[in-house]
C-alpha cells in the first residue's frame, strides 16, 4: 500500500479536582478524667488502580447500495465485493494489473514448470478453439492452429479425416499450508472444485467463459489443483485459471439453485478471510468481526476488531458530509463521489478528507457504425440505404481531429482522467508507445475531408460540407450525420463541445438523447446492437483482458449470431483480428506478448474504429489519518487489502 496520510493524535487527559470546605472552629471539648478508649476502626482496603485499556478499534465504512446478498456467484457488484474483501481475501488479487497471489503459494508458470503447453490429438466433434478464437465442435473446414503454431499465418482448415494435433494447456495451483475455514475446517483443493462445479451448473448466474474453456478441473491431492484447457485455448490469463473455494462441507447438501436463496449461504457466508459477519441488521448496516482463526492472523492483521458497512444510498453529497462528519472512516466508490467532484478535492484542499480518484476499467469512446446490416448486398442509398459515411478512414480520422475532446472531457472531469490514444490507460503494463494521435486539430481535419471528397462549396465552414465523387456516397449529400447518447448529464455536457468543435469543419453532428433503457434494446430493433445509428457515445469495461475483441469480426452482431456480439459498429479488418487473437493468447515470452499488445494498439489507433474519449473516475474518500488504502482500479474493489487499513498513530505521519 502506498498513501503516506498525516494523522490526528487525540489525547484525553484525566483532571483531579480537590475541593476544600470551610468549617466554623470546633467548640471545647471537656475530657474525663479517665480514658478508656474505643476500638480502633477499621478502614476499607484501598482499591487497586488497574490501567486503563484501549478500546478495541472499529472502522466504518459507507456504500451507497445494501447488497442484495453476500453469495460470492450472486452476480456481485462493486460494493458488494467491498464487504466480500473481507470475508474471501484473495484468493487471488490484482495489483496494478498484476495478479498476486493471496492463498496460493505462487501462480502457474512455464518456466517453473507448473504450467505447461502439450499437443493432444483431437476428432470430429471435440470441443476446441478455432483459429478465430470461438469455442466450438470440431468438424470438416474447420479452421484451427495446429500443434506448434503460434498466428494464423500457420493456420490450416481441417479435411475431417488426417489426424490434427492441437496445443493444451496445463496449469498447477498449490494452497498455502494450514488455510481453514471461518468454522475451523480445512481449506483444501477440493474446495475450489466444489466451486468450479458450482460455477459450472446452469442454475448459477455468472460468466461461464473459463468453464467453457476448461477441459478439466482436479483436485490432485489436498492442496493442489490441476486445470486444463480446451484444446486451442492458449490465454494469457492462464495463471488466474483458479476457481474461488467455496466450503463443500457446509454448502455441499444443497443444489447450486439453492445457494442463492439460503440465508447461511447469502447472509453468513464462511470465508477465510479478516473478518466474519456477526450482524445484518436490513437497510442499515453489516458488521463484520474479527476472525480469530485468519491465516495471517500471526501477523497481527486484520488490525481492527470489527468493521461495520453502513448504507447511505446514492446521494453523492450526503456521503460527502458523512466523511467530512466524521461518521465514515471510508466512503466507498459507489457513493457516487465523481458527481461531486470538484467539491470532493475542495475538501481534500481543506484537509477534510483524502479524496482517492482512479481511471477506469470503464472506457468511455465515441463508435463509428461503419458497416450497416443493410449494406449486406452492396451500398444503395437508393432503395433506403444511409451514404457510407465512414467508410473511408480518413473521414473517421477527420472527425476525431476537429473534435476538441480535450476541452469536453478536462472541463467537467477537471484535469483527473487522461484521454487516451487507444483502449489502454497510461499506466498498463502493455500501453504501446507512439500511437497516432489526434489532438485537437481542426485544419488537419478539413484538410482529410477535402481529400475523401466533401467539399466546402459555400466557403462557410459553419454549414456541412458536400460529397462530391465519395464512394457509397451520391453526390450532394451533407455531411450530417445521428450522434446517439444518453441522457447522462456528464455526457451532455461531453457531447455539447464535441458538436460544437465539429462545426468548424464542416460537420453537423444531430444529437439524439435517450434513456439507457432505449439506447440498450436489444437487437435486432434497438438502435445500438441493432447497428442502425451514425455514431454512439457508450461505454465497455476493459475488463483483464485487452479489449481488441470490441472490434473484431466475429464480435459483429447479425443474424448469423443472434444478434449477439459487441462489435457495434462493425469494423472488420483481418490484420486487426489476428492481431487481435495473438494479442490476448499467451506466447510465453515477455517481449513477444508486449510485440502482440503494441501491435493490435496500433492497428486500432490508425484504423480507428472508434475515438476514445475518457477512462471512467472511480472516487473515494479517507479520513485524514487512514494508511493502507490505494486507489487500484484494476482490482475488483478498492477495499482489496482492508486487512491491513488502519488510522490514527499507528499510521506514518
Amino acid at each position: 500500500m502506498r498513501v503516506s496520510l498525516r494523522h490526528t493524535i487525540q489525547i484525553i487527559v484525566p483532571l483531579s479536582i480537590l475541593l476544600s470546605s470551610c468549617q466554623p472552629p470546633a467548640a471545647p471539648v471537656s475530657i474525663p478524667a479517665t480514658y478508656t478508649p474505643g476500638p480502633i476502626p477499621t478502614l476499607p482496603p484501598m482499591a487497586t488502580v488497574m490501567p486503563t485499556e484501549e478500546p478495541e478499534k472499529t472502522l466504518t465504512v459507507c456504500l451507497a447500495h445494501e447488497p442484495a446478498s453476500l453469495y460470492p456467484y450472486a452476480s456481485p457488484t462493486g460494493s458488494v465485493w467491498s464487504v466480500l474483501e473481507a470475508i474471501f481475501d484473495g484468493p487471488i488479487d490484482r495489483i496494478n494489473y498484476t495478479a498476486s497471489p493471496v492463498i496460493l503459494e505462487k501462480l502457474p508458470s512455464i518456466a517453473d514448470g507448473d504450467a505447461k503447453v502439450e499437443p493432444v490429438t483431437v476428432a470430429e466433434g471435440d470441443l476446441v478453439v478455432t483459429a478465430a478464437g470461438e469455442l466450438k465442435a470440431l468438424k470438416k473446414d474447420e479452421k484451427v492452429i495446429p500443434s506448434g503454431c503460434q498466428s494464423s499465418d500457420c493456420a490450416i482448415t481441417w479435411d475431417g479425416m488426417t489426424e490434427l494435433k492441437m496445443d493444451r494447456m496445463t496449469a498447477s495451483f498449490q494452497l498455502k499450508p494450514g488455510l481453514v475455514w471461518s468454522d475451523g475446517e480445512p481449506l483444501t483443493a477440493d474446495d475450489s472444485v466444489y466451486s468450479f462445479q458450482v460455477a459450472a451448473d446452469p442454475a448459477t448466474p455468472v460468466n461461464r467463459y473459463l468453464v467453457d474453456r476448461t477441459f478439466s478441473y482436479l483436485a490432485l491431492d489436498e492442496r493442489t489443483v490441476e486445470w486444463k484447457g480446451i484444446p486451442g485455448y492458449l490465454d494469457s490469463l492462464y495463471r488466474e485459471s483458479f476457481f474461488l473455494p467455496l466450503p463443500r462441507h457446509a454448502w455441499g447438501q444443497y443444489d447450486p439453485a439453492d445457494l442463492l436463496t439460503t440465508s447461511d449461504v447469502t447472509e453468513k457466508p464462511l470465508g477465510w478471510g479478516p473478518y466474519v459477519v456477526s450482524e445484518w441488521i436490513k437497510g442499515d448496516h453489516i458488521t463484520l468481526t474479527k476472525n480469530e482463526k485468519y491465516f495471517r492472523a500471526a501477523e497481527g492483521l486484520p488490525k481492527f476488531a470489527s468493521v461495520t458497512y453502513k448504507f447511505l444510498g446514492t446521494q453523492a453529497d450526503n456521503n460527502l458530509a458523512a466523511i467530512q462528519g466524521g461518521q465514515c472512516d471510508i466512503v466507498d466508490t459507489s457513493a457516487g463521489l465523481e458527481s461531486m467532484l470538484e467539491q470532493t478535492l475542495d475538501a481534500g484542499k481543506a484537509g477534510e478528507i483524502v479524496p482517492l480518484v482512479g481511471q477506469g476499467p470503464e472506457w468511455e469512446q465515441i463508435v463509428f457504425n461503419i458497416y450497416r446490416p443493410s449494406y449486406f448486398d452492396g451500398i444503395s442509398p437508393v432503395t433506403g440505404d444511409r451514404p457510407n459515411f465512414f467508410g473511408d478512414v480518413r473521414t473517421r480520422r477527420a472527425f476525431a481531429y476537429c473534435m476538441d475532446r480535450d476541452r469536453a472531457v478536462n472541463k467537467q472531469l477537471l484535469q483527473q482522467s487522461a484521454i487516451p490514444d487507444g483502449f489502454l490507460a497510461a499506466d498498463h503494463p502493455l500501453v504501446a508507445s507512439g500511437l497516432a494521435h489526434y489532438g485537437y486539430d481542426p485544419e488537419a481535419g478539413s484538410s482529410l475531408l477535402d481529400e475523401v471528397g466533401w467539399k466546402d462549396d459555400d466557403a462557410n465552414p459553419q454549414t456541412p460540407r458536400v460529397a462530391y465523387a465519395i464512394p457509397g456516397v451520391p453526390d450532394g449529400t451533407l455531411l450530417s450525420v445521428n450522434y446517439l447518447v444518453t441522457d447522462a448529464y456528464l455526457r451532455q455536457e461531453v457531447v455539447k463541445v464535441l458538436t460544437e468543435t465539429a462545426s468548424t469543419c464542416g460537420i453537423q453532428i444531430n444529437v439524439t438523447t435517450v434513456p439507457p433503457q432505449e439506447m440498450y434494446a436489444p437487437a435486432p430493433d434497438g438502435e445500438l446492437f441493432g447497428r442502425k445509428f451514425d455514431m454512439a457515445q457508450i461505454a465497455w469495461q476493459a475488463g483483464q483482458r485487452i479489449p481488441c475483441d470490441l472490434f473484431t469480426t466475429t464480435q459483429i452482431p447479425d443474424t448469423s449470431n443472434q444478434w449477439i456480439g459487441i462489435n457495434l459498429g462493425a469494423y472488420s479488418n483481418p490484420a486487426y483480428d489476428d492481431a487481435c487473437r495473438q494479442a490476448q493468447s499467451t506466447n510465453f515470452d515477455t517481449a513477444a506478448d508486449l510485440a502482440a499488445a503494441a501491435n493490435v494498439q496500433r492497428i486500432f489507433a490508425d484504423e480507428l474504429p472508434a475515438i476514445p474519449l475518457y477512462f471512467h473516475l472511480k472516487v473515494s474518500a479517507i479520513r485524514p489519518d487512514f494508511c493502507g488504502l490505494d486507489m487500484d482500479v484494476t482490482s475488483r474493489s478498492a477495499l482489496f487489502g482492508i486487512e491491513q487499513f488502519d488510522f490514527g498513530q499507528a499510521c506514518p505521519g
